[in-house]
């Protein structure tokens, strides 16, 4: 009865750490916290004390296991939520400096790094120049497409 209890914790333990890899929602991290309940109550049953206290011991341990995983849970579903702050996404609305002017194609700098840039369509008739503060509007591959800051953009 106890190695079968073992083999059920090993189980949970597997199942745990595969829910933390694999978007599953819960479904393992349930299976996970069964597994390891019924592989406490056996291992505890297995020693010898009454079958009450086996269950009272694996029920607290579920307890434990099942507030752990909601915990995981509830920050797993808020992280989906979140706002994407790299990649090419995480580039639009960031404040840069104008180094060659666009004239279509010109440098901005951006981030540590300089970017080949255009003006944005409504901004072609804005005059541009080197050490302006733009905004990024449209990642385009490589390519920045960017219109002047606002005054109340680039104010500390």
């Amino acid at each position: 009865m106890s190695t079968f209890g073992i083999m059920l914790l090993l189980v949970g333990a597997a199942l745990a750490v595969a829910e933390a890899h694999v978007p599953t929602h819960g479904a393992l991290g349930s299976a996970s916290v069964a597994a390891i309940v019924a592989g406490v109550v056996m291992v505890v049953a297995g020693t010898g004390v009454g079958l009450a206290l086996a269950l009272a011991v694996g029920l607290a341990a579920g307890a434990v296991g099942a507030g752990y995983l909601w915990i995981v849970l509830r920050k797993a579903m808020a992280a989906r939520g979140m706002v994407v702050r790299s990649g090419a996404q995480g580039l639009v609305g960031r404040v840069g400096e104008v180094r060659a002017v666009p004239a279509p194609l010109g440098k901005v700098f951006l981030d540590g790094a300089i970017w080949r840039a255009r003006m944005w369509a409504g901004d072609e008739e804005a005059e541009v120049r080197r050490g302006d503060p733009i905004v990024v509007e449209r990642v385009d591959g490589l390519t920045l497409t960017v219109r002047c800051a606002e005054e109340w953009e680039v104010a500390p």
